[in-house]
């Protein structure tokens, strides 16, 4: 033999090596004794072949002391498998290696997670032991995917006239957003960096620079309390911005793209083509509830999106006094969320018990059968309202539709839960879709009652629309903005904005927010500064790269798409982070501990 550990992979031995000597070294993936023949499959990260050790091998004394997950090499010949024992779902299926000699090179504890099979385990145990984890096939097969995506994200973007830069990670606080993570500056008594939340003024600086396309796969820290769809403490999005761009360049630069990933890792799934709906964020939340709708919700009698819809005038004047009542404040609204094929009663009281375990009173309902509404709201109304109702939703028999009443400001997000909840209950979901979307037009503020003033309500840094002239004479909370991001069934996957590149008008846009200019200066002062030097029209995004591969693996959680992430208690417990520190080091940040009491 040539080599020390192999002469092949364990996914390379093919029917046309047949009669070669091979050396193969990985791990024992699955050993079985048949009749005192021993078949262990090795395997490696490329592959799995089956070696077979028959009791006149000089190999198979030391070959029977082999366990589950030892790392052993294999010396052997390459030979046809016996007829009707081919596994043609294999690469190295059809062919089995007879060894003749053999070595450990790793043995194993006891497993504590196995990696054969798909056997579920306590998600603290697999994050302890990632290593062992990561050699379960699937998670693998995921880890893998996301590689090839990265790797695609890149050449498609280079393609696109894109350059990758690597922006810095120790960098300053800002005040916006979430929390940052805090690194004590040695050198300098008393301050501190800050992990980067997001390359975004770094980004807006290269353009100020002239650098005119720019992306990088960046990692991003927020130390946010839990969140079920966003990994604790760091994540990855394929961030860009350009020069000189509209809002429409933008779409146009990034949907080959992101459709362009979703087509080539999307296992044959449909998509949606090119160029993608535009949704307003009013629209969006009006018929889904969201301003991430899952789309792939259809009716089936239209094949539509499932929609919502404000049904307010067939209840105002009527006998539902409940309704009635509440529609004489002009801020309120009865919305409809329709169920084809959710006409029984039995449903319908599902759906009314669900509500109130989402802390709702309940959830009123008609459906509809034997030719009329049913239901105490159908009894209330009468029938003529109740066959408009159906009209407007575009409702037949043995379908349902449920309502949620009050200011659609505080029932919106429940009413989009109920529609996913209906969605999913009545098989209304097509499991074998990517549904993309844009949704635009988001607000530049928003009242924040608790503190009684005007927040930013997404992105400070964004255009709003119709610029300095708006900020002036407009009600803030009527101010749109040149904001966007992209929906993908049910999740934001990506979000960005045409930037406010003039002086003035960042001033003014802090400033309703509550922000002097001394403030601006002082917490963004490298960009404020660039912006008086010859700003360019300048606009980006940044795509969630982890929530994008979670979606094309068709992966439940975060995690199961990231090599060593934290639980979601913001515990590596892999390698015990976050750890104690010596006394010494604290010394040397200047630091001293002053931990407060729970």
């Amino acid at each position: 033999m040539t080599h020390r550990y192999r002469t092949h992979t364990c996914g390379e031995v093919r029917e046309t090596d047949v009669g070669i000597d091979a050396r193969l070294s990985g791990w024992c993936h699955r050993i079985r004794d048949h009749g005192g023949i021993l078949f262990i499959d090795l395997r490696d990260h490329y592959g799995l072949t089956q070696c077979v050790v028959d009791p006149d091998s000089p190999a198979f004394k030391d070959a029977e002391r082999f366990r589950s997950e030892w790392v052993v090499r294999l010396d052997g010949k390459v030979r046809l498998r016996p007829a009707g024992t081919e596994n043609h779902d294999l690469p190295t299926g059809l062919v089995e290696i007879y060894v003749t000699d053999c070595e450990v090179l790793g043995a194993s504890a006891e497993l504590p997670v196995q990696v054969f099979g798909d056997q579920p385990f306590p998600e603290e145990t697999r994050l302890k032991y990632r290593f062992l984890d990561l050699r379960r096939e699937k998670l693998h097969a995921n880890i893998m995917t996301r590689v090839a995506v990265i790797d695609s994200m890149r050449s498609r973007m280079k393609a696109q006239g894109f350059n990758e830069f690597q922006t810095p990670i120790l960098t300053a606080s800002s005040p916006e957003g979430a929390r940052d993570f805090l690194v004590p500056s040695r050198l300098h008594p008393g301050k501190f960096y800050a992990l980067p939340q997001a390359p975004q003024q770094y980004k807006q600086l290269l353009m100020m620079a002239g650098f005119d396309r720019y992306f990088q796969i960046a990692p991003c820290f927020r130390d946010e309390d839990p969140r079920a769809d966003r990994l604790p403490g760091e994540f990855y999005q394929l961030d860009l911005e350009m020069s000189f761009v509209t809002q429409e360049d933008v779409f146009s630069a990034v949907e080959p793209v992101i459709g362009g990933i979703f087509e080539q890792f999307g296992n044959g799934k449909k998509m949606t083509p090119a160029p993608w709906p535009r949704i307003s964020y009013k629209v969006s939340i009006q018929k889904y509830g969201s301003d991430k709708p899952d789309l792939r919700i259809r009716n089936p009698h239209s094949g539509e999106p499932l929609e919502m819809a404000d049904v307010s005038e067939h209840f105002r004047g009527s006998n539902f006094k409940v309704f009635s009542r509440i529609l004489e404040d002009k801020k309120n609204a009865i919305w409809a969320i329709p169920a084809p094929g959710g006409g029984q009663r039995t449903f319908c009281d599902r759906m009314n018990s669900w509500a109130q375990g989402e802390g709702q009173p309940g959830l009123g309902y008609i459906f509809w059968r034997e030719g009329a509404g049913a239901g105490p709201i159908a009894n209330n109304i009468g029938p003529e309202r109740t066959e408009l109702i159906r009209l407007q939703l575009g409702l037949q028999e043995g379908d349902a539709a449920f309502f949620a009443a009050g200011d659609p400001e505080k029932f919106a997000k429940f009413a989009g839960a109920a529609r996913i909840k209906v969605g999913a209950d009545l098989n209304l979901v097509d499991e074998n879709s990517f549904e993309l979307a844009w949704i635009v037009d988001f607000p530049m503020f928003e009242w924040n009652e608790e503190e009684k003033k005007v927040d930013f309500s997404h992105n400070p840094f964004s255009m709003p629309q119709g610029g300095l002239e708006a900020l002036n004479t407009q009600d803030p909370v009527t101010i749109k903005a040149f904001q966007y991001d992209i929906a993908c069934n049910g999740f934001e996957i990506a979000s960005g904005g045409i930037r406010n590149h003039m002086p003035d008008a960042m001033v003014k846009a802090f400033e309703i927010a509550g922000y002097g200019e001394e403030t601006v200066i002082e917490r963004f002062g490298g960009m404020y500064r660039a912006f008086q030097y010859g700003a360019p029209p300048h606009g980006g995004m940044a795509a969630g790269v982890d929530r994008m591969v979670m979606l094309l693996c068709g992966a439940q959680n975060l995690r199961e798409v990231a090599l060593f992430p934290m639980n979601q208690q913001a515990l590596d417990l892999l390698m015990g982070a976050p750890s104690d520190v010596g006394t010494k080091q604290l010394r040397e940040l200047n630091l001293r501990l002053n931990i407060q009491e729970k």
